[in-house]
């Protein structure tokens, strides 16, 4: 029986594939600490894009100053209100969650008030729920402070391979556009993916945090919380949580007010939460990051769960993005294999 060799072209193939492959993962493995600055880098270049050919092509403005003046707007208006909001926000969790007298007062009055509504009797709110609970956050506030340390190192690394990447924009996007061994259609589209969702989650996420937190303070203040500025950023951040979102922050309080006896105020910013704080939520949904990108929720949801644990923070922009590749990898398939596959077009052709 006579068997077919395999060309040596294919054998010279693989082994090229399998070596690239290799280094690559020897490389991410020895890099990961520096992969959210990475990836920032790349959501900052996806949002300052156009932006910078139309100062660099179309007036003809020197390169590296634009890429200086993009990364000189990336720190007034992205990182200094986010360092200041982490630096204000952390002393008040960390001094909150050690003050265990306080947490244990006010517990035992939730507690109390729990038991007398019929719907919330079976909730475990014994006394060993409660250290597992604290016990919980404690272990995890020092990798909180940790990864501020993380955050700032990554920031100058984002920075700094976002500089390198403006400036050599046009080379880059042409060495990975003829990288990529599919037609221009799939290219297109594969594009046409990544730039639409991290614009809607890079823009839409933070235009929702900001406007869910600067309403919650709002109530907060109004309906005489302690500390509104506090929960208002806790709020904010509180949006990135899956299907709860600004539950988790202005239910508990409610219940709180509620358990403390001040029943107006309780019942007030339970009402303010559901129908302002999600209304304002349900309204930029269906308006501002309609517009930015039609994702189906589902597709936000797991994304963000996948992504917070693959990346930290940043996996809110790329974890729904990683789903969401599953089904224009599948339309790539079709071009690429299907029964009309369309013809290559090695031109690049990025849409702008």
């Amino acid at each position: 029986m006579k068997y077919r060799q395999i060309h040596n072209n294919s054998i010279n193939q693989i082994m090229l594939i399998t070596i690239t492959i290799l280094i690559c993962i020897l490389i991410f493995t020895n890099l990961s600490y520096y992969l959210p600055g990475f990836l920032g880098a790349v959501t900052l270049y996806i949002l300052f894009r156009n932006f910078f050919f139309k100062l660099t092509e179309r007036r003809k403005w020197n390169k590296p100053l634009v890429s200086l003046l993009f990364i000189l707007i990336t720190i007034i208006f992205i990182v200094l209100p986010t360092w200041g909001l982490i630096s204000y926000i952390t002393p008040q969790l960390t001094s909150l969650v050690g003050d265990k007298n306080d947490i244990v007062k006010n517990f035992n009055s939730i507690k109390n008030y729990v038991e007398t509504v019929p719907i919330l009797k079976n909730v475990d709110l014994s006394e060993e729920a409660l250290l597992s609970i604290l016990q919980k956050l404690t272990k995890y506030l020092p990798n909180i402070l940790n990864s501020i340390a993380e955050v700032g190192v990554n920031l100058l690394v984002a920075l700094f391979v976002l500089y390198f990447m403006l400036v050599n924009a046009k080379r880059m996007e042409s060495t990975i556009y003829h990288a990529i061994p599919f037609s221009q259609q799939s290219k297109q589209e594969l594009w046409s993916e990544v730039n639409m969702m991290v614009r809607s989650n890079a823009i839409g996420i933070p235009i929702l945090a900001l406007c869910q937190g600067f309403v919650a303070l709002l109530g907060y203040w109004l309906l005489g919380i302690e500390n509104p500025i506090f929960w208002g950023g806790m709020t904010a951040l509180s949006t990135i949580i899956p299907v709860l979102g600004t539950m988790t922050v202005y239910v508990p309080l409610s219940i709180f007010l509620l358990a403390n006896g001040q029943v107006g105020n309780g019942l007030g910013l339970l009402a303010y939460g559901f129908i302002v704080i999600g209304g304002i939520d349900n309204v930029l949904r269906f308006t501002i990051l309609k517009t930015l990108g039609n994702v189906p929720p589902l597709i936000t949801v797991f994304g963000v769960l996948l992504g917070l644990k693959l990346f930290g923070m940043l996996g809110v922009i790329f974890g729904p993005l990683i789903l969401s590749s599953v089904g224009v990898l599948l339309k790539v398939y079709s071009n690429e294999y299907g029964k009309s596959s369309p013809n290559r077009d090695d031109e690049p052709q990025i849409p702008t």
